[in-house]
């Protein structure tokens, strides 16, 4: 993508995937004017700013429950990564409407800031508990993949453009359940909640690729989904503890057994592609290119970490396991 004299801002930009971003742009964009960091967190900012020396990075706090500050935070930006969420599923189930302020209103706040200043193209990370949420926290995502959808619909002139990408775990994530396994390994046993458990799997360097090979494709009211691998909870924990007994606790509150990507009812109006699927809009009242390489899917496709038919082996995952944990 060619960021020659362009602003990019990130939401969420001391988090996880956010710094992991914003070290792969500062690397492979050398003509990028500005790379800005926005986020709540002032010490994460400073220690990242010790970390990352760079004259083109730039640092603003703010929330993005405050519209007029994004507003100023959006000031001659030309893409928006929005990836500032509140995650954590008990937290957000504890804490219903302080997740719907942060996921949806900040969603709606992101949207209008852009529109009224005047931003290009504004890319949203979303999340696999988005499809079919049993969960706040994935109601909440799903929510804001409509907003920043239709979003498109209040454009002017066709910008901004407004599109989601949506994947699931990621490697090396905070919350991810590898640092409790890691820690939990030190007592020989491991909990499980169940054996048969499947999630999606994806690295940081995975993701941070995939959201910038979609801000350079988007023309704006797609959700973007990579095809990824499966894996099951029971080889990973022997990837990360291996020898240790398993403990099965059970499934808990607002858990699947196994992630959907697509839906058999999103199937319907998405496209694939060799290395994504393309969920379009179900209604578009703006004019998007019909993306004509893409393959419409069969009757009844669902894409879910259950019958995926790409597997991590135990290599791959003890050698993704190493690169997080050492």
């Amino acid at each position: 993508m060619d960021l020659k004299g362009k602003s990019l801002l990130v939401t969420g930009g001391t988090g996880s995937f956010g710094q992991k971003f914003v070290d792969l742009i500062l690397a492979v964009a050398p003509d990028l004017d500005r790379l800005i960091v926005f986020s709540r967190d002032e010490l994460k900012q400073h220690d990242m700013a010790l970390r990352v020396r760079d004259p083109r990075l730039r640092f603003f706090i703010g929330d993005v429950r405050d519209v007029e500050r994004l507003q100023r935070a959006f000031n001659d930006v030309d893409y928006v990564v929005h990836t500032a969420a509140l995650k954590q599923v008990p937290a957000c189930e504890y804490n219903p409407l302080e997740a719907v302020k942060t996921n949806v209103i900040g969603a709606e706040n992101i949207i209008n800031a852009a529109i009224d200043r005047g931003v290009k193209r504004v890319l949203a990370l979303s999340t696999d508990k988005a499809v079919n949420p049993v969960n706040l926290y994935g109601a909440t995502k799903l929510c804001a993949e409509k907003l920043f959808i239709q979003g498109n619909a209040y454009s002017r002139y066709g910008e901004p453009k407004f599109s989601c990408v949506r994947y699931g775990n990621v490697v090396g994530s905070r919350g991810s359940v590898i640092p409790v396994f890691a820690k939990q390994r030190e007592t020989g046993t491991v909990s499980i909640t169940d054996k048969r458990m499947t999630r999606f799997w994806i690295t940081l360097d995975q993701g941070v690729q995939f959201v910038l090979h979609c801000l350079e494709r988007m023309q704006g009211g797609e959700v973007f989904v990579p095809k990824i691998p499966s894996m099951n909870i029971l080889n990973l924990a022997d990837a990360i503890a291996p020898g240790c007994r398993t403990e099965i606790t059970g499934i808990r509150p607002g858990e699947k057994l196994h992630e959907v990507l697509v839906s058999t009812d999103e199937a319907r109006h998405a496209l694939e592609l060799p290395e994504m699927y393309v969920i379009k809009p179900a209604h578009a009242w703006w004019k998007m290119e019909s993306w004509q390489e893409g393959k419409p899917l069969p009757d009844g496709f669902t894409y879910t970490s259950e019958t995926n038919s790409e597997w991590l082996s135990g290599d791959d995952l003890r050698k993704m396991v190493a690169d997080v944990i050492g």
